[in-house]
């Protein structure tokens, strides 16, 4: 297989996901679920770029595994914490503002807009595959790493974020402990480092290097679209102390509290 029909068919394949997943938030009437599925969907496609070509290189089984222990990890806590949940705020805004028509609206507005950008962003994922680097390299130990610190950011920051929520006295106080008492947002740091680390990986064979537009986009919708400012425009309304939790944390890339 060359490299453009590793791309077109995980495109398909993007496409065919969130299409699935749309029926069932159909019949559930809970949008929700699609964020459930955006991990183990990244998990779908590097296997799948796996199964496209002959796995002899170290970046055909190396990038799978890796997406496979964050996007399984990801899709688990939220499903976790989600099932059985309401919908979530932004959902259920769209659906009040479009009534019945929401239910055709979401497969483009969400859905395939989310295939969309899972395509895009999982590049690295198909491109590192199919050119696959054949012998160990420095790039691979430097990315294994940087994966490896983002995925314990975000795995560590999640269980103290679950742990601190299960106690009722803390439903409105602001969760300032462990890893959140050196950054507002330790899970999305560690997606952030997560992405590099998988972008260093495949830029182990450098016809893969171009792929660093995934981790740009995913830093970009982190730090200025999705991840950040939505959050924090919600939490700046619904939890006590907020706005002093600010003041002296940072937003996102860790450091020592201010004084």
């Amino acid at each position: 297989m060359t490299p453009a029909d590793h791309l077109w068919i995980n495109a398909a394949t993007a496409i065919a996901l969130m299409t699935g997943v749309w029926i069932i938030s159909v019949l559930v009437r809970n949008a929700s679920i699609i964020d459930i599925a955006w991990g183990p969907g990244f998990a779908i496609i590097a296997w799948i770029s796996f199964g496209l070509d002959d796995p002899a290189g170290i970046s055909c089984w190396l990038l799978p595994a890796l997406a496979t222990a964050w996007g399984l990890r990801l899709g688990v806590y939220l499903a976790s914490r989600n099932l059985g949940k309401a919908e979530d705020f932004r959902y259920r805004a769209m659906r009040d503002r479009h009534g019945s028509a929401f239910a055709w609206k979401s497969w483009y507005r969400v859905f395939q807009l989310q295939a969309a950008i899972m395509w895009v962003v999982s590049l690295p994922l198909q491109m590192g595959v199919a050119h696959s680097a054949r012998d160990w390299q420095a790039w691979h130990v430097i990315g294994i790493v940087v994966w490896a610190i983002g995925f314990l950011f975000e795995s560590i920051g999640d269980f103290q974020l679950a742990r601190f929520k299960r106690i009722p006295e803390n439903a409105n106080r602001v969760m300032d402990r462990g890893l959140w008492r050196y950054t507002r947002h330790p899970n999305y740091f560690g997606d952030f480092l997560v992405w590099w680390g998988l972008w260093l990986v495949a830029a182990a064979e450098p016809a893969a290097r171009w792929t660093i537009i995934s981790p740009v986009i995913m830093s970009i919708f982190l730090l200025r679209v999705s991840g950040v400012p939505m959050l924090e425009s919600a939490l700046r309304k619904n939890k006590d102390g907020y706005t002093d939790y600010v003041k002296r944390t940072r937003a996102f890339f860790p450091w020592r509290p201010r004084a």
